[in-house]
Order: structure tokens, then C-alpha cells, then sequence
């Protein structure tokens, strides 16, 4: 049996490292657990659920096809669809089929939609600003808003 080539040794977290992980860890975890609580109960709308909603309201004519809004959402088009039946029950979005080849299908926000979207924004905002933007100083919000906007970035970041 001939011998593996050995791989490099991990590159460990030195203390400063650890403790950022650990801390950006636990944001990822409680943030978006405590933006869908206080979505639900404050406006009866989860996050995802407000997310998908503004972001109709925002695209022209209030509609986009579902694979765009799961991109913009970084959804899955599996939870999109269970979400957007869920808001179509409720008379907050229609949903249409692109004519043509292939599978599309548009979503389109609804009056009643648009009219849930512009009464939760300001509750919206209000929990956004507890949660994250009134906890940190202008100079660390400035810095937060960089930091996490490279790390969305994914791969278009160049290494350190």
C-alpha cells in the first residue's frame, strides 16, 4: 500500500482569531433568530418572509421571477416556493408562469402586499436598530458595515 502524501497542518486560530470567530459564530446564530422573533411578534411577518416582500417592492413593477428573489435573498428556490405559497394564502403576492421554455415563474407583490410592506418598514427599521445599529458607535458601525460587506463579498475579496 503505498504511503499518502501528508497534507500541510492546519493553520490554528491563535487567540485573537478564536475569539473573533467565536463571536462572529454567535452573531450568525442569535441574529437571525432574534430579527425572526421580534418580526413575528411585532408584525406577524418573518424576516425572510419581510425580505422576500421588500424586495417586490422594490423591482420595477413590484415583480420579479423567483430564482432572482432567491438569489437576492440567498435562498434556496425549494424555501422561496413553500414561502411564497404561504404569502400567496394570504393574498400578499401572485405568483405567474414566464411564457417560454423552461420552468420561470414571477412573483408579483400585491396591493395588499405593498400596503403590509409600507405599514411594517417602521417597525422594521426599529428592530434593526435594536438589534444591531444602536448597540455599536458611528466609527463601529462605519467599520462593522465594511467588514461584514467583505465577507458577503465571498470570493471577490482578495486574500490578505
Amino acid at each position: 500500500m503505498a504511503a499518502e502524501p501528508s497534507s500541510p497542518a492546519p493553520r490554528w486560530l491563535d487567540d485573537d482569531e478564536h475569539e473573533a470567530w467565536r463571536s462572529t459564530a454567535m452573531l450568525l446564530i442569535r441574529l437571525p433568530a432574534q430579527l425572526d422573533a421580534e418580526m413575528t411578534r411585532r408584525c406577524g411577518l418573518t424576516f425572510f418572509e419581510y425580505s422576500l416582500l421588500a424586495v417586490l417592492s422594490e423591482s420595477p413593477e413590484r415583480t420579479r421571477q423567483m430564482s432572482e428573489i432567491a438569489a437576492a435573498t440567498s435562498s434556496s428556490l425549494s424555501r422561496l416556493s413553500h414561502v411564497a405559497t404561504r404569502l400567496e394564502g394570504r393574498g400578499l403576492i401572485r405568483r405567474t408562469r414566464v411564457e417560454g421554455p423552461g420552468r420561470r415563474t414571477n412573483a408579483t407583490l400585491t396591493e395588499e402586499g405593498m400596503a403590509l410592506v409600507v405599514a411594517v418598514a417602521p417597525t422594521h427599521v426599529e428592530i434593526v436598530r435594536e438589534l444591531v445599529l444602536d448597540r455599536l458607535t458611528p466609527t463601529q458601525l462605519t467599520t462593522f458595515g465594511r467588514l461584514a460587506g467583505r465577507i458577503a463579498a465571498g470570493d471577490d475579496c482578495p486574500p490578505r
